[in-house]
């Protein structure tokens, strides 16, 4: 079974790395960036899972992006 729910960055819980990245884009006030960002390149969704592995192997390539 698949449930899908749609949350931004400010209620989702990273595990381990994803963490750090996450208080970074928070601190820097680019959540709603980082959404519109997730919804761009992610139109069908990802996973908990995806989203994590996104926080924490890619936070360079985010920061990037987001300009932090």
């Amino acid at each position: 079974m698949d449930i899908k729910i749609k949350i931004g960055l400010k209620d989702f819980q990273p595990t381990s790395g994803g963490k750090i990245t996450k208080e970074v884009i928070l601190l820097e006030n680019k959540d709603q960036e980082f959404d519109f960002l997730i919804e761009e390149l992610y139109p069908a969704g990802l996973t908990e899972n995806q989203l994590n592995d996104l926080l924490w192997f890619e936070p360079d390539w985010l920061f990037n992006k987001l300009g932090i």
